[in-house]
């Protein structure tokens, strides 16, 4: 009976309905069973599940099962299996340090047991891990790519070296596939790193093997990323032909928030190419889908822009209503910066028309900020955004297909603190001693009768288990206790925080944002204050922006 519901609830999670696949799962626990190695890969398969559901504490939990009894089993493929899959986990939720541990054990054993696919898979995992708290850390600062401090680099360097090694090994194995998610997140690496002529060279590769793959998403992440990098060389125009490719592809896929955020793109490059009649026609296209949408955010940012453009053009009555429009948004989202920006351009450009200055409501002073307000807009993947993406995890074999779907997918919610669990995973596991075991056996769900592990237990005791692993975890948790508790899970915000909404679904990452209004102000300071109205577009630095980033390299 245990089997019978495993084998239904695989069948589901296979088909995409892993809800309902937890369900036939959690009923074979409950039937039980007696064979170790059925109940090691429901565990394996419910802590999946629970991870494209975003319950990651499960996972978490389910995977811990998995690798206690992998452990206990002494089956070292299992233990790698395991190991990967909760670093995996840990790196979701942000304990980066852990997830390291966890995989760097995965790559050890798959060496151990020289299984080339497993060792390409840790290396894969390793450099996803030190790329993501690479951006983590960086997140902190204002830094475009290639100007982030020296531990924000030192990661991203780690994952380089990781993802070039994965690389190597897929290349030997002719994992062609595999190949081209390499060259995908070396591309979105060098990016960060600042180096744009060689993400440039992997994003190129990744292109082409998308295409010899008939792979379309890949191909319009590789388009965009593509697009990304020439903008920060100055190359506007190789930039404007790769968005209007990335433009195509999000149209044959139907997906809207890609197909605006490639309008915003292209708006923003016309705009530095100084041709504002297109750059206006791709801001409206932006608009109406951000509101066909209801992204408010990109409805804000698209009506920044087109009161930008409208002001170069010199048409300075449309300009005042994108202007006050985006005042308007600013203000419903508690945004200090949109707010500060929209007030200046609306009292400018009133200034320029002759037109005397009128406040936004009547009692605006006597209102509380809307950016003290608690607000919160979910956050997008990094997958479905068009800036540093990064590519799909493909260990096919420990995260079943629909997996590598979900990794398009990041989940925001998990905001509570997960140390106790850590901590739990380590002591319930940890012993020096097989004495130590028969006195305390970890709980394992599902087992009947419990006594099968006992007398697992029991077995080659002169051998001892190898207990490196969760030393090293526990070191690493006893060091990092007190920060893990107050570290945030990647890309969230804290609730309790007046910041405003800083991106929607149908607006790219924030570094290309800002780095296209510093292109088109004279100075930051001018930036952040209000993007100019009169002449400024006239005067942009495009050819110094894009020259501050060749000198730089």
């Amino acid at each position: 009976m245990c089997l019978e519901l495993a084998l239904e609830g695989e069948r589901l999670c296979k088909a995409g309905d892993c809800r309902a696949g937890v369900a036939f799962f959690q009923a074979a626990i409950k039937a039980g069973t007696d064979d170790l190695r059925t109940l090691s890969a429901i565990y394996s398969q419910l802590g999946n599940a629970y991870f494209y559901l975003g319950d990651y504490l499960k996972a978490m939990q389910y995977h811990k099962h998995d690798l206690t009894l992998a452990r206990t089993m002494r089956d070292k493929l299992g233990e790698a299996k395991s190991s990967g899959n909760l670093g995996n986990t840990l790196k979701v939720m942000g304990k980066f340090d852990e997830a390291m541990i966890c995989c760097k054990r995965h790559l050890e054993i798959a060496q151990e047991l020289k299984d080339k696919l497993s060792e390409g898979r840790a290396l894969y995992n390793l450099g996803n891990i030190y790329h993501a708290k690479g951006k983590h850390i960086g997140r902190t600062g204002e830094q475009d790519p290639g100007e982030f401090p020296e531990d924000v680099r030192s990661c991203l360097q780690q994952a380089v070296q990781y993802y070039e090694d994965n690389l190597q090994l897929m290349r030997e194995l002719n994992e062609t596939a595999a190949q081209g998610r390499a060259c995908g997140n070396l591309g979105n690496t060098y990016y960060l790193l600042g180096n744009f002529k060689q993400a440039i060279h992997y994003h190129e590769e990744r292109l082409k093997i998308a295409r010899e793959f008939g792979d379309k998403a890949a191909e319009r992440r590789a388009n965009s990323n593509l697009g990304n990098s020439h903008i920060f060389l100055g190359e506007f125009e190789s930039a404007a032909d790769h968005y209007k490719r990335t433009l195509v592809l999000a149209q044959e896929l139907g997906d809207r928030a890609v197909e605006a955020q490639a309008c915003y793109s292209l708006g923003n490059t016309y705009t530095l190419l100084r041709d504002y009649s297109t750059a206006i026609d791709y801001h409206l296209r932006h608009l109406i889908i951000a509101q066909q949408l209801m992204d408010r955010v990109g409805e804000g940012r698209a009506c920044w822009s087109l009161g930008n453009a409208h002001a170069a053009t010199g048409n300075h009555e449309k300009a005042l209503y994108f202007a006050s429009k985006h005042l308007e948004i600013s203000n419903e989202l508690g945004d200090p910066m949109g707010q500060a920006t929209a007030q200046m351009n609306v009292s400018d450009l009133r200034k320029t028309l002759g037109l005397p200055y009128e406040p936004t409501s009547g009692a605006e002073e006597d209102r509380p900020s809307p950016g003290m307000r608690r607000f919160r807009v979910r956050r997008q993947s990094m997958e479905e955004l068009d800036l540093i993406q990064s590519e799909h995890l493909g260990d096919e074999e420990s995260f079943f297909d629909l997996l590598s779907r979900f990794q398009s997918k990041r989940m925001d919610e998990q905001r509570c603190s997960l140390a106790d669990d850590l901590l739990d995973l380590i002591v319930g596991m940890q012993s020096k001693r097989m004495d130590e075991q028969r006195v305390a056996l970890p709980h394992l769900p599902g087992l009947h009768p419990p006594e099968v592990l006992q007398r697992l237990s029991l077995t080659d005791e002169n051998e001892a288990p190898d207990d490196t692993f969760l030393e090293m975890l526990m070191r690493c948790q006893g060091s990092r206790l007190e920060d893990q508790r107050s570290t945030l899970p990647v890309d969230t915000e804290p609730e309790v925080e007046p910041c405003p909404p800083s991106r929607g679904p149908t607006v790219p990452d924030e570094d290309f944002f800002s780095l296209i209004m510093r292109l088109q102000s004279g100075r930051m300071e001018d930036q952040r204050a209000s993007v100019p109205v009169r002449s400024v577009l006239a005067k942009s630095a495009v050819g110094g922006g894009g020259n501050r980033k060749e000198k730089k390299k």
